[in-house]
């Protein structure tokens, strides 16, 4: 995404306009799913080298954005510690957004 370019993302049925850049790596969509085979799809299609994602770190915003579906009310999901400590040495954020079931699901 460029920044001041339209994108996809609707908001009150126009596109917006990016306020800044971004890099964006899809994982493929996991059911049930699976946190930790995403984010190591994400992380192996990248540089392994600390040293570059420390001044990746130092220069833009990393996060980790987690979109989860829940088809339950009372439904969990977790990160190994594995993962979280590669994420961490890389410097990069986690950030959820959670969905609960349709009310007609309840």
């Amino acid at each position: 995404m460029i920044k001041g370019e339209p994108f996809s993302w609707m908001r009150n049925g126009k596109p917006r306009i990016a306020r800044s850049g971004m890099w964006r790596i899809e994982a493929n969509e996991e059911v049930p799913g699976d946190l930790d085979s995403q984010i190591f799809e994400i992380l192996n299609k990248l540089t392994h080298d600390l040293e570059v994602w420390k001044k990746l770190a130092e220069k833009y915003s990393l996060d980790l954005f987690c979109g989860l579906f829940m088809e339950s009310s009372m439904e969990g999901i977790s990160i190994s510690s594995e993962a979280l400590l590669t994420l961490g040495q890389r410097g990069i954020e986690v950030d959820f957004d959670m969905y609960g079931p349709d009310d007609e699901n309840v």
